[in-house]
This record gives C-alpha cells, sequence and structure tokens, in this order.
C-alpha cells in the first residue's frame, strides 16, 4: 500500500495514534470498560488491519510515534508489544488460538501498573521502595484484574502471571505447555521493546544494541525466539535511525531479504546538516552498508516522514 498524498498520510498516522489513544485508556481504567476481553480484541483487529495495509509503514509509524508518544508510555509499550508478538506468532508459526493469547496478553501485561509505568518513565530517579514492591507485584496482580474483568482464557492470564518469572526460561520450548512458550516469547519481547524505548532516566538504545542485548541474555533454549525476532523484524526495524559507512544519517523504511542491510532513506550529510533532497537506498544492494544503528534521541530535527514513506513506496514498486 503506498502512502498515496498527504491525505493519505495523515489519515494512516491518525489510525495508529488513535489505535494508540484507545489502548491507553482502557489501560487507565479497566474497572469503567464495559466487556473488556472484547475491547481488547477489537484493538487487536484493529491492529492487525493497520499492519495488513503495509507492515512496514506500520512499523515505521510504530516506532516513531513509540520514541515521540504524547499519550503515555505504557500503551505505547504495550502497543509496540502487541505488534512484534503479532509478527513473531506468525515468523513462528503459533497456532491461531496461542497467537491470539500472545497479542492480548502483550497488550494487558501491565495493566496493574499503567499509571506507574508512566510515572517511572518521566522519573529520572531510581524507583523508591514501594514502587519497587510495586513492579514486583504487578504480573500476579495484572491476571487477577484481567480475570475479575471477565478474561476467561487460561493462557492470556497464565501468560500475563509470568511474563518476567524466569523459570519459564527453562526447559525445551517444544516441551513446555503453551503457556509457558508465550510467556517466554513475551518475555523476551518485553525487554526488546522497553530497551528501544527513550524514558527520562535513560536515552533508549539503539536497535542493534537492543536485539544484541535480547540474544546474547538469551538462553540457548530461547535462542530461536530472538533470531525469530530479528527475521520478523530486522536488526533495524522501519522507523529506527542508521548511520552509514560514509557517516551520512538514515532512517529505515523498509525490511530486506538481509536481516542487517534494510532499505533506508538519507536524511542527514556526513558532516551533520539535513539532507535537502532525502534519497532512497537499499544496503543490501550497494555501498554503502550501515555502520551503525542510532537511537531515536540521536536525531532531534523534525522530518518529512510523509516524504519519506512516499521514497520508501518506490522501493515496493521496484521489487
Amino acid at each position: 500500500m503506498e502512502v498515496r498524498d498527504a491525505n493519505a498520510y495523515e489519515d494512516l498516522l491518525g489510525q495508529w495514534s488513535d489505535l494508540e489513544s484507545g489502548l491507553g485508556i482502557i489501560l487507565a481504567s479497566p474497572n469503567s470498560v464495559q466487556q473488556f476481553s472484547h475491547r481488547v480484541l477489537q484493538y487487536d483487529r484493529w491492529m492487525q488491519g493497520l499492519l495488513q495495509r503495509d507492515p512496514d509503514v506500520g512499523l515505521y509509524l510504530l516506532f516513531q510515534l513509540a520514541s515521540n508518544s504524547p499519550v503515555g508510555y505504557s500503551a505505547s509499550h504495550a502497543l509496540v508489544c502487541g505488534v512484534l508478538c503479532h509478527l513473531l506468532a506468525g515468523e513462528l508459526k503459533l497456532p491461531l488460538k496461542e497467537r491470539n493469547s500472545l497479542v492480548h496478553a502483550a497488550l494487558t501485561m501491565n495493566i496493574a501498573m499503567t499509571a506507574l509505568q508512566d510515572e517511572l518513565a518521566n522519573q529520572a530517579e531510581k524507583p523508591t521502595q514501594a514502587q519497587q514492591d510495586a513492579i514486583r507485584a504487578h504480573a500476579i496482580k495484572g491476571a487477577m484484574m484481567l480475570a475479575n474483568l471477565g478474561v476467561a482464557d487460561d493462557d492470556w492470564l497464565d501468560v500475563v502471571s509470568s511474563h518476567h518469572d524466569d523459570a519459564v526460561d527453562k526447559n525445551d520450548m517444544r516441551l513446555v505447555p503453551a503457556s509457558v512458550r508465550l510467556a517466554r516469547i513475551l518475555k523476551m519481547v518485553d525487554r526488546y521493546a522497553a530497551m528501544i524505548s527513550p524514558r527520562k532516566s535513560r536515552t533508549g538504545r539503539s536497535a542493534i544494541e537492543s536485539a544484541r542485548s535480547v540474544l546474547t541474555r538469551a538462553a540457548t533454549s530461547i535462542d530461536e525466539i530472538g533470531q525469530a525476532l530479528i527475521r520478523a523484524v530486522g536488526l533495524c526495524p522501519p522507523g529506527t535511525y542508521v548511520r552509514l559507512d560514509n557517516d551520512e544519517l538514515a532512517v529505515v523504511v523498509r525490511r530486506s531479504h538481509k536481516s542487517n542491510q534494510p532499505v533506508v532513506v538519507v536524511v542527514g550529510k556526513p558532516g551533520g546538516e539535513l539532507e535537502t533532497n532525502p534519497r532512497l537506498h537499499n544496503t543490501a544492494e550497494a555501498y554503502p552498508r550501515i555502520r551503525s544503528a542510532l537511537p531515536s534521541s540521536a536525531v532531534r530535527a523534525p522530518l518529512n516522514h510523509f516524504h519519506i514513506l512516499q521514497l520508501g513506496a518506490q522501493a515496493l514498486v521496484a521489487a
């Protein structure tokens, strides 16, 4: 799907923003939501519909929103995790029932600490003892809240309650119950998404740093999840920034058949000034390659994302 014109771009951006805002509302005030589990299902379907239009554009807008979210860190993080789990479910060929439990758990795993999570994202100091206690209790408490809200999917509840549990990392993935396998996937996705997102206390890590950290910390038995994550979104997902071998600055717009060589749009000159005529470049086909990934905080200047995505659409036509 090409971003045909400025109106189409604004509509798509608005839909992702509305999805994030709606998710933020039900996570912040779950007790005021009628048929809570059905609302989560509706947001899941909305997310899938947006991704089907163009997964690369969806990832681009998602990562841009995540680094500049006006709604709050908690809703943004939940949506990023939901999208990554959806893509991973396809990569790992999970049955539909498992995919649904995983994505719904991703969207709601921090429901017991929504306000606290937003607070911590804007807090430069270390968590207080009371905050640490709430963090430790949030997984179990979240599952209990969801059950009280009418969630009847046992795997959804089990995944939420154990998504920080080190015990889920043990044993072969093929030999453990579905809920344990799904919790293991969500645990890795949660950590990756948290690393890539900026907070008041620290800047976000680059995509490559985050991926390498997740893979380095992964036990052999869960390494396949990390590898699948990289296959699904690439080492540098659309919407993230990179430095090229010739010192130019670029933003990733499309994944390619090589996870470490995506299609980019060059937006900055080696000297640091913005490129007046951004250009499309496929790092899988020609020099310069990617030298390093950059955190979103490294790019302060406003970019014309509509124009960048239009250039990205040219790569789709060429393919």
